[in-house]
């Protein structure tokens, strides 16, 4: 897979690195991601196959020393500034799809707000709306 991500690769990307955060890629992260893949406009038109492309270039990054770094520059490279809170949005949403969000999760969150440069009162926002979006009875 070529280094250049389009824009939905990358919102793909911080969805898949999100879920690998914690290095417990759970079922209800990776349901969650397909279920976002499906249905938001954003991804319409995307080819499916893609996602194990990109799944298979985040772990490749995770491997590396500074993969982290390297991944969150592409990603801030491929999206447009309409996306980055969409970005930080899904983000957000897979870190709470299984009910509980791990230390490392909350760090690589914190690193994407930061450069993705999501607003704190954006994030705050987006954060409260993924945690109701995902509460449990």
């Amino acid at each position: 897979m070529s280094t250049v991500l389009s824009a939905q690769d990358a919102l793909v990307a911080v969805m898949i690195a999100t879920s690998a955060a914690d290095e417990d890629m759970d079922d209800q992260e990776l349901l969650s991601i397909s279920a976002i893949v499906e249905l938001l406009p954003v991804f319409e038109g995307y080819d499916l196959d893609r996602v194990q492309q990109v799944s298979a270039m985040v772990a490749d990054l995770f491997t590396e020393e500074d993969g982290l770094d390297a991944l969150i520059g592409l990603v801030n490279a491929a999206l447009p500034d309409h996306l980055r809170e969409t970005a930080y949005a899904l983000a957000c949403d897979v870190a709470a799809a299984d009910g509980s969000v791990a230390m490392t999760e909350l760090r690589f969150l914190e690193m994407l707000r930061h450069d993705l440069r999501v607003g704190r009162l954006a994030a705050a926002a987006i954060e409260r709306g993924a945690r109701a979006r995902h509460q449990r009875m």
